[in-house]
């Protein structure tokens, strides 16, 4: 059974940093694209970035130039680099891994709390 394991959550002070961790197992890391997501209490969960099976990445507009998203096969783990981080940041965020081709299947992790305050 695909196993995601996130790490790296917790409370920070605005204009902070976080790194996100997730690792996998029992899948071919390599060839699934790896995605970050987010839910805040009250909203649906959505994109946060995603990279590809290939190493291109993808970002929400509320990511772009201060969040960084980067896979190590190797290690089957896939980061999220968090800067400037901001109060409305503040959310559960889950891995994804999901397959490229049809009909795509996803796995997901179990969640971490990133709570940056004011």
């Amino acid at each position: 059974q695909v196993q995601l394991v996130e790490s790296g959550g917790g409370l920070v002070q605005a204009g902070g940093s976080l790194r996100l961790s997730c690792a996998a197992s029992k899948i071919i890391f390599s060839m699934y694209a790896m995605g970050w997501y987010r839910q805040a209490p009250g909203k649906q969960r959505e994109l946060v970035a995603t990279v590809g099976s290939s190493g291109n990445t993808n970002y929400a507009e509320s990511a772009k130039g201060r969040f960084t998203i980067s896979r190590d096969n190797a290690k089957m783990t896939v980061y999220l680099q968090m800067n400037s981080l901001k109060a409305e940041d503040t959310a559960v965020y889950y891995c994804d891994a999901y397959t490229e081709w049809a009909p795509r299947t996803d796995y997901w992790g179990q969640g971490i709390q990133v709570t940056v305050s004011s």
